[in-house]
């Protein structure tokens, strides 16, 4: 191997807005229902659409950037929320942890989702996953298998490419090694895979793509849904150049599987509208709406048995990590302060 050359939050004014904008759509229990969401508007509308047509349960929703649980807290029992969504797993347990959320049961819901995609209260759901894989370069990286662990390995000295550690994809990666292995030897790690790096750790995802077609790096971490953007032409003409430059690779730990993230949901505490949050879930799980989720965002779905988008389900197939994802969850502060510990970004 050779070395590579270097290449706010809404104040409470906003939350009372919301609120009164709400206030004559939370009265009409039977017809709608409130989510607050922290993914991006686009991808959730076609799945929001689509509920409507079939139940005729109307779909307000607000999309929230940061401080989800705190504008829940601060509308207290008069918020509007019925539906709480984020599309990472810390974020979405925090929501839980800090007392807006409340359980619920469905056999719908139970007999769908894997058991380790959903709180065993009933307060927290997985809708779709996204995995944490390699991607490499198609010219120079002969690879077909690779563990995480690797990419601490010598032999890609001055080869790796990747995000900030402290993003919350690599958080979640970190705090998956950690239940793993421990702190002590995920900090060893960490200074393993920085040793490694062609670059600063900095940019997104698709970057490493875009710097293995520069020949910055050969190989790197990200997640697999870019590339179904990338592939699809949905990123644009260079995009797809970047593409064309790497395989992927579905990246496992030793004795585990795949690091995933989630995206899910969870019923809020004082939600008006309760019987349509949980049919909305419960539609979020339907074959159907599984489908738009993998053609919409090039997701996993969480429903076993349904279909993958061809992009996605070509990099063979996932065996996902058993990681306990609360674990991972309470392990993500500790993540944190290991890639500051180990000046990962420096």
């Amino acid at each position: 191997m050779h070395a590579k050359p270097v290449l706010a939050r809404l104040a409470l004014g906003g939350f009372i807005a919301a609120s009164l904008a709400f206030a004559p759509m939370a009265a009409s229990a039977e017809e709608v229902v409130n989510i607050y969401t922290t993914r991006e508007p686009g991808l959730a509308k076609p799945l929001f659409d689509a509920f409507t047509e079939k139940t005729g349960v109307k779909v307000n929703s607000v999309f929230v950037k940061d401080g989800l649980a705190e504008r829940v807290k601060a509308e207290g029992e008069g918020s509007p929320a019925d539906l709480l969504m984020t599309v990472d797993v810390g974020a979405l347990l925090d929501l839980v942890d800090q007392g807006v959320t409340q359980p619920v049961t469905s056999d719908v819901l139970a007999k769908a989702i894997p058991a380790n995609l959903r709180g065993a209260n009933g307060d927290w759901f997985a809708l779709s996953a996204r995995a944490r894989v390699a991607y490499t370069s198609k010219d120079r990286v002969k690879a077909t298998a690779i563990t995480y662990e690797e990419f601490a390995d010598p032999k890609f000295k001055g080869e790796v490419c990747i995000r900030s550690g402290k993003h919350p994809y690599n958080t979640a990666l970190i705090a998956a090694y950690i239940v793993h292995h421990g702190e002590a030897k995920a900090e060893e790690w960490l200074k393993g895979v920085k040793a490694n790096l062609a670059r600063k750790a900095a940019g997104g995802d698709r970057e490493v793509a875009r710097d293995i077609l520069g020949d910055i790096c050969d190989l790197g971490l990200a997640n697999s849904y870019y590339v179904g953007l990338m592939r699809s032409g949905k990123g644009g003409p260079e995009q797809e150049e970047w593409a064309k430059a790497i395989n992927v690779v579905l990246p496992t730990f030793e004795g585990g599987g795949t690091h995933v993230n989630i995206s899910g949901a969870s019923v809020a505490k004082n939600a008006p509208n309760k019987g349509n949050a949980v049919k909305l879930l419960e539609y979020l799980v339907s074959p159907e709406a599984q489908e738009l989720y993998a053609k919409g965002n090039f997701e996993y779905p969480v429903v076993p048995g349904a279909p993958v988008d061809p992009i996605i389900a070509a990099f063979g197939p996932l065996k996902v990590d058993n990681v306990d994802l609360v674990a991972l969850a309470k392990a993500r502060k500790a993540a944190a302060d290991l890639a500051d510990k180990v000046g990962f970004d420096n």
